[in-house]
C-alpha cells in the first residue's frame, strides 16, 4: 500500500514537496517513482529511485527542477519539485516496481498510491 502527501496550489516558479509512504510486503521492492496524469491523457512517467543503490533517473522536462529522494528506514519516496511551471499542473502518483526498470510505461509497476493534485498557476 502506498499514501501519497503533499501538493496543492503554487504560482508559477514556486516549489512544492510530495511524500509517499509504502507499507506491507516491501521488501521486493526494485524502484519507487513518480507519475503523473492530466485530465484524458495517461499516465507519463516523471521521475524514479532505485530502491538499493539510489541511482535515478526523469523525464527531460524535469532534469534540474525536480529532486527524487528516499529514506529506506522510513520507506518512503520524497519529490521535491522547483521553478515549477503551468505544465507540470498534473495529478501526481507514486508507484512501486519490482521489476528491474527505472521508467515507464505504467503497466510495468505494480503498487500505486493515490493521486495527489499539483496547480501551478501563471
Amino acid at each position: 500500500q502506498l499514501q501519497a502527501f503533499g501538493g496543492g496550489l503554487v504560482q508559477a516558479g514556486g516549489s512544492l514537496s510530495l511524500s509517499c509512504a509504502a507499507s506491507g510486503r516491501t521488501f521486493s521492492t526494485y524502484a519507487m517513482g513518480w507519475f503523473r496524469q492530466a485530465p484524458g491523457q495517461v499516465h507519463e512517467f516523471v521521475t524514479a529511485i532505485n530502491w538499493s543503490d539510489g541511482s535515478t533517473n526523469y523525464r527531460d522536462s524535469v532534469k534540474g527542477r525536480f529532486t527524487i529522494s528516499k529514506d529506506n528506514a522510513k520507506s518512503t519516496v520524497y519529490l521535491q519539485m522547483n521553478s515549477l511551471k503551468p505544465e507540470d499542473t498534473r495529478v501526481y502518483y507514486c508507484a512501486l516496481t519490482s521489476r528491474t526498470v527505472l521508467a515507464g510505461p505504467p503497466s510495468l509497476w505494480d503498487y500505486w498510491g493515490q493521486g495527489t493534485q499539483v496547480t501551478v498557476s501563471s
